[in-house]
């Protein structure tokens, strides 16, 4: 991945530093720095994509920096102590994990919109934006493994297993989506439209990488991980339908019709074994899940405000058109 322009201050100071240009990185976060904003959030995806793939001509040595790591930890505590005060949560994993179970009679979701209306180039803004979590599908939870024991940990690890492939290079679900990226006539390579994305986007994907490297937030990650599953299978299935109502090739119905069937198996796992594993050795730590389910879909609804927000009136929903 390449190093992008910047969208402010606190951007453009991470961006020279890693770039050798020498400018200094701020000792603290200004208090008037907007927690979902364009330039917090593309400042901390950089910092983290360091323990990711890294960046075309970064040094390795910057993800252990002290100073980074200062800076990554004020980003951190904004964007989180946002989330805390912003995110309604439920009284429990149950009640939380009831309404996620519940699909809708009439849905208005994205993924109604792109079947019912959507057009071909709506189906590539779309995909365009989701590459940057996709092509790394299921990493940011593999940091939970060492971290989880008994059931929660075996139950993870058999849901990851799918996620790459079941030991399969050409059945990993990162390059699945990068096929349906081809098919789309969209260019697959890793971070290739970190540009075009907005901060609504990038905050979802920022959470999955925040819960991940932090060992406290490990119920959090469980949730966000229980969140994504048992969402997965339904929403698939309408993106399925979309792909194929657009003329999308084969590789990007493949892929969703893939995930119909698989996250449906994946969502019994993860709610029996993984959180239920998680909560019978650590119970202390359902409040964590409770807020990594709610907080997960707070932030895919602003985006998905956003997204159909700019579509219904016929404009693009990227920063950058593709």
């Amino acid at each position: 991945m390449k190093l992008p322009a910047a969208r402010g201050e606190l951007s453009a100071a991470v961006i020279e530093t890693l770039g050798g240009g020498g400018l200094a990185l701020p000792g603290e976060v200004p208090e008037d720095t907007d927690p979902y904003g364009e330039d917090l959030h593309l400042a901390l995806y950089l910092c983290y994509e360091l323990h990711y793939r890294g960046i075309d001509g970064v040094d390795d040595g910057w993800e252990w920096d002290p100073d980074l790591l200062r800076l990554r930890g004020g980003l951190e505590r904004r964007f989180l102590d946002a989330l805390r005060r912003d995110v309604p949560v439920h009284d429990d994993v149950a009640s939380a994990l009831e309404e996620l179970l519940v699909e809708p009679v009439h849905g208005t979701g994205v993924s109604h919109y792109l079947r019912e209306e959507g057009e071909k180039w709506h189906l590539r803004e779309y995909v365009a934006l989701r590459s940057l979590y996709h092509l790394k599908e299921a990493d940011p939870h593999a940091w939970a493994i060492p971290r989880l024991t008994g059931r929660a940990k075996a139950g993870l690890v058999a849901v990851e297993y799918d996620e790459f492939g079941s030991g399969r290079a050409e059945r990993v679900h990162a390059k699945l989506f990068a096929d349906l990226m081809t098919d789309l006539g969209l260019d697959p390579a890793y971070g290739r439209y970190l540009e075009p994305a907005t901060a609504e986007l990038l905050a979802t994907v920022n959470l999955m990488s925040l819960l991940g490297l932090r060992r406290s937030l490990r119920g959090a990650l469980v949730g966000h991980f229980a969140a994504v599953e048992i969402t997965s299978s339904p929403g698939s299935r309408r993106l399925a339908q979309a792909m194929e109502r657009a003329g999308a090739g084969p590789a990007a119905v493949h892929f969703y019709a893939e995930h119909v069937e698989a996250d449906a198996v994946h969502e019994q796992i993860v709610r029996r074994e993984v959180i239920g594993g998680l909560l019978a050795e650590e119970p202390e730590l359902e409040p964590d899940v409770v807020f990594g389910l709610d907080a997960t879909g707070w932030l895919e609804d602003r985006l998905g405000e956003r997204l159909l927000a700019a579509w219904r009136a016929g404009d693009s929903a990227l920063r950058v058109p593709l």
